[in-house]
């Protein structure tokens, strides 16, 4: 049994998801297919989100048709399928805004996982009916019945036993193809949760794992895991072979091609993960597995952009690894802001982290103990397996903030 992930730029149009079609139907094997929600579908539902919690619930509908409901339909004409396809979940999206707006009280977790959710829904509805259309045997799975998660709503943790058994049952091998959403989950109560921004690559490994699947594949808008974006650098090389260790430093490290949680329950099961290009379906990409003969002997260059640099020092010059520490950290976790970098002197520490809506909070819980100053709007440059060749390439930095440097790696944060 062989995982497929499918990401929103591959069926961000109905020519995207007849070329899905295309992948799909030449595999011959068992196939899980996870789908995530088209092109910018979570993006517009995120600002219908805001909008409701806004008490704009006119607006939010409006915006509903015209930002998702509408590209969907546009979509459902061009694969030439039933007008009234998706009928049934635009209303359960509607009904679902309209109920977000009488219990805003519920926070803006909850509330945006109820809603959020839907674009997978809507994508994989879609998928599974042009499947059908062109005579594939796909069966829909609800991923919120089959993913049991905790009640940690925009980033939930998967309870792995009871979700496995679910699986199990639901992918019973009565079909040839089963189609499943990324990204998403429901709690023991039936709420939708979420795994995180961009948590479909994370979903299909969890698949993957739990159904012992042979390989897992992502298929993206690049030829496969590169040495740098090659929308910034004209010369990124192709990586062809990866360890999981190589593949989940440089995905914590900031590289978009594949989400930081994918690869333990892939490493696991020593499931090899293949990264290979949609409009290139016969082209091989990059395997990432347990052992690799090759191994990355090229500079990769990593740049995030909008990071903040936080300094926290303590308020009465007692050192701060003396005891601070645990309690800097316990804010920065329950504001979830994930660290990429830290500098530590004897009365101050100062970490580098990805800006999110609860900065700010976090920076005032921070404040009620500690001296704390923020700069924002920056940027972090890490280049693992540096040279002179490589830094003199990219070239000096006139307003660097901060500089780490280790055997293999340098990091660079800069305004």
């Amino acid at each position: 049994m062989l995982v497929y992930k499918f990401g929103g730029a591959s069926v961000k149009d109905s020519d995207g998801i007849r070329n899905l079609g295309s992948i799909v139907s030449g595999c011959a094997e068992l196939l899980c297919v996870v789908v995530s929600a088209m092109g910018k579908t979570t993006n517009a539902l995120e600002f219908v989100v805001d909008e409701v919690l806004d008490n704009r619930l006119t607006n939010a509908l409006d915006k509903l048709e015209e930002l998702v409901i509408s590209c969907h339909r546009l979509a459902i004409s061009e694969l030439n399928l039933p007008a009234e396809t998706l009928d049934s979940e635009f209303e359960a999206l509607r009904t679902a805004v309209t109920e977000a707006d009488r219990s805003r009280g519920d926070g803006y977790d909850k509330i945006y996982d109820g809603i959020v959710s839907y674009g997978e829904i809507l994508s994989s509805s879609l998928v599974c009916a042009y499947l059908d259309s062109i005579g594939v045997d796909a069966e829909w799975i609800d991923m919120r019945r089959m993913l049991v998660t905790d009640s940690n709503y925009r980033e939930a943790n998967v309870v792995l036993r009871e979700s496995e058994r679910r699986l199990r049952t639901g992918i019973d091998g009565r079909h040839r193809v089963y189609i499943l959403q990324g990204f998403i989950g429901a709690n023991s109560e039936g709420h939708a949760t979420t795994l995180g921004r961009e948590g479909s690559d994370y979903s299909a490994a969890l698949v993957g794992n739990m159904l012992n699947a042979d390989s897992v594949t992502i298929w993206k808008d690049v030829k496969g895991i590169l040495n740098a974006d090659p929308r910034v650098f004209h010369d990124a090389t192709l990586i062809k072979e990866l360890t999981y260790y190589d593949a989940v430093e440089l995905a914590y490290g900031g590289a978009q091609v594949i989400h930081p949680k994918t690869i333990r329950p892939l490493e696991n099961k020593s499931i090899p993960l293949y990264v290979r290009p949609y409009e290139q379906p016969s082209f091989s990409g990059s395997k990432i597995c347990a052992e690799s003969t090759a191994g990355i002997d090229i500079p990769v260059i990593i740049v995030r952009h909008n990071v903040v640099l936080i300094s926290i020092g303590t308020l009465d010059f007692s050192f701060v690894m003396e005891g601070g520490m645990q309690g800097i950290f316990a804010i920065l976790e329950r504001y979830r802001l994930k660290v990429s970098m830290i500098e530590c002197s004897a009365v101050r520490v100062s970490v580098v982290v990805d800006n999110n809506r609860n900065l700010n909070d976090a920076i005032e819980a921070l404040r009620a103990n500690y001296r704390v100053s923020y700069n924002d709007g920056l940027t972090l440059l890490t280049i693992r397996q540096t040279n002179d060749e490589t830094e003199r390439r990219i070239g000096a930095f006139r307003d660097t903030l901060m500089v780490q440097r280790t055997r293999k790696t340098v990091k660079i944060l800069f305004k």
